[in-house]
C-alpha cells in the first residue's frame, strides 16, 4: 500500500490505443499532456510553463470504456500509481521509465459538459460518456439516451427490490 499515487489534469495528445494481451485482457495506452500556467505581470500576460507528458495503461473495463469515451484533445482527470520501469536500451544504456497505472479517469468538466451514461455491472463494459463544450450531448451520435425507467439508480434492480429506495 505504500504506491505513489498521483492525479493529473490535462489534455490527451493522442487517440486512447486500445490492445489486448496474450489472454484477451483489455488494455489502453494513452498520454496525458499537463502543462502549468502563470501569469506574468511584467508582460501582464499568461505564460505555459514546462509540460508534464505522462505515459498511461489502464486495464480491463476501464480501458474499453476509455477507448469508446476519449479522444485525441480530450480534458481529462486521471488518478492512479505511478510505477518506474528500469530497462536496457537497444545501445545498452541503462534507461528508467515512468507510467501510470490508471485506477480512474474522467473528463474535465471546468470547459465542457458530459453525459454520463452507467454500465451493466455484470462485467460487459459501460456507455460512452461524451463530453463536449456546450450544452450535454447524447452518449454516442446513433443512439438515443436511455429513459429514466432503463437508468439503473432511478429505478432499483433486481438485486435491491426489496428495498423501495436507492441504497446508498
Amino acid at each position: 500500500m505504500n504506491e505513489t499515487t498521483l492525479t493529473i489534469v490535462g489534455n490527451l495528445t493522442a487517440e486512447p490505443e486500445l490492445r489486448q494481451t496474450n489472454s484477451g485482457v483489455a488494455v489502453a495506452s494513452f498520454t496525458v499532456a499537463s502543462t502549468p500556467r502563470n501569469f506574468d505581470r511584467q508582460a501582464n500576460e499568461w505564460k505555459d510553463g514546462d509540460a508534464l507528458f505522462m505515459r498511461c495503461s489502464a486495464w480491463r473495463d476501464l480501458a474499453t470504456n476509455i477507448t469508446a469515451s476519449l479522444t485525441k484533445g480530450s480534458r481529462v482527470i486521471v488518478t492512479g500509481r505511478l510505477q518506474q520501469r528500469s530497462y536496457q536500451d537497444r545501445e545498452g544504456n541503462n534507461r528508467v521509465s515512468l507510467e501510470l497505472q490508471v485506477d480512474e479517469v474522467g473528463p474535465s468538466l471546468k470547459y465542457a459538459t458530459a453525459q454520463v451514461v452507467r454500465g451493466d455491472r455484470s462485467g460487459g463494459g459501460g456507455v460512452p460518456v461524451t463530453a463536449s463544450a456546450g450544452a450535454a450531448a447524447p452518449a454516442s451520435a446513433g443512439a438515443a439516451a436511455p429513459a429514466a425507467a432503463a437508468d439503473s439508480w432511478s429505478s432499483p434492480n433486481a438485486e435491491w427490490s426489496t428495498a423501495d429506495e436507492t441504497p446508498f
